[in-house]
């Protein structure tokens, strides 16, 4: 068991990665600063109007600046996006009709997609029940195999998506060379659209996937792009004739992104995105200091502490259920808030296993903030992400240390 004076140590070992986060932060800090400069953003466009929102001036500087940054035609960023699932769900149903088909190029798709694509229960308004057939390619040891794919995505598919973080797998997230070299691939055999689930990903590398080759990708702003201060909402950034489909999806066919309220939500959402850059680097920095920590206790973690980092997730194989739950209920009570709350596995909506899940943040469910959940089934993974500051990753850690120890 590692001592709570053997961190020093472990975080020595880590200073050339974490000067490396640092570079990532800068690089990526300057990127959004040019973007709300290039779009002139001003005091006054953080008013907001009520009823329909025609004319909200502030939604559309909102969305500028998301184009801006993810170098795309247009962009969608409402607070009424509920969820990452609903915003990934928005793109591919308002992108495919009856008789269409959908393919993964990255093995199956997180726990939540399932019901939305139909390949597992039979909620209402799934895609398979509309008649959308739905295929994906299977990875290799974890990696996207892209020699396969230029055969297995036919001419006549309708749209091929990609998912960038790991999910509820037991893979790393994908960097985005990796997801360049799969959309070079795709190339060859289609040029239909190729849609990214982002989640996660944003301001881990330089570069984001709409620079490479995605057509259009959406993401959740209580991850990454929130930088712990939305409220709530979700993106989807890409090109114009896309986005404008996935507007009339969200509102109606002939509304599109011309309606919809922020709420007065604008300014945190922006504020928070000007934060992003350095609360993803240091969540990453606490998730490689985990990764370290509990390498050197013989658990198996991924990505490892040595490997590219393209999403803030850790994930570590507990190996017995009643590790998995000690692990979450520490993590909860080194929280900010609810911290005398108790986590147990429960029948979540949208997952086939019970999900123990500790969320103790400011903005409920805020996976930027300190969080950790996991299925419960073998090799009982949690899956570790967030923190606004790297002290209170660091302090929930030594905290998780304590609770293994006390039951060893």
């Amino acid at each position: 068991m590692v001592q709570i004076a053997d961190l020093q140590e472990i975080e020595n070992s880590l200073r050339e990665p974490f000067a490396a986060l640092d570079e990532i932060c800068l690089f990526n800090q300057e990127k959004v600063l040019n973007a709300m400069q290039s779009v002139r953003l001003a005091s006054t466009d953080f008013n907001w109007t009520t009823g329909y929102g025609y004319g909200d001036v502030s939604r559309d500087k909102v969305e500028a600046v998301y184009a801006a940054l993810f170098r795309t035609e247009d962009a969608l960023v409402r607070p009424n996006i509920v969820s990452g699932t609903h915003a990934i769900a928005l793109a591919i149903k308002a992108l495919t009709s009856a008789g269409d088909t959908i393919v993964s190029i990255t093995g199956t798709p997180y726990d939540t997609l399932h019901k939305v694509l139909g390949t597992s229960g039979d909620a209402p308004g799934n895609l398979r029940s509309k008649g959308i057939d739905y295929r994906e390619l299977p990875l290799i040891d974890g990696a996207i195999d892209y020699d396969a794919i230029p055969d297995f995505v036919p001419h006549d598919t309708d749209l091929v998506i990609m998912q960038r973080s790991t999910g509820y797998s037991n893979r790393r997230a994908f960097t985005v060379e990796e997801l360049k070299q799969a959309v070079d691939a795709v190339r060859k055999s289609f040029n239909g659209i190729i849609f990214l689930d982002n989640c996660y990903g944003e301001f881990t590398e330089t570069i984001e996937p709409t620079e490479v080759g995605v057509d259009i990708m959406a993401g959740s702003l209580i991850k990454n792009p929130g930088g712990g201060l939305s409220l709530s909402g979700g993106y989807v950034v890409g090109k114009e004739d896309l986005i404008e489909r996935v507007a009339s999806e969200l509102t109606a066919p002939g509304i599109g992104k011309e309606c919809g309220l922020t709420f007065g939500q604008s300014r945190n959402t922006l504020m928070g995105l000007f934060l992003a850059p350095h609360r993803v680097a240091q969540c990453i920095k606490g998730a490689m200091l985990f990764a370290k920590t509990f390498e050197s206790m013989g658990y198996d973690c991924v990505p490892a502490s040595t490997d590219p980092r393209s999403d803030i997730v850790q994930s570590i194989a507990l190996e017995t259920p009643d590790n998995l739950i000690r692990f979450c209920r520490t993590i909860q009570a080194a929280s900010p808030v609810d911290s005398h709350v108790t986590p147990y596995p429960w029948d979540m909506p949208g997952y086939e296993d019970q999900v123990i899940m500790a969320a103790g943040g400011f903005i409920e469910g805020s996976s930027i903030e300190l969080s950790a959940d996991g299925p419960m089934r073998p090799p009982y993974r949690v899956y570790f992400q967030g923190g606004l500051t790297y002290e209170h990753i660091k302090l929930a850690l030594i905290q998780v240390l304590r609770a293994l120890k006390e039951e060893a």
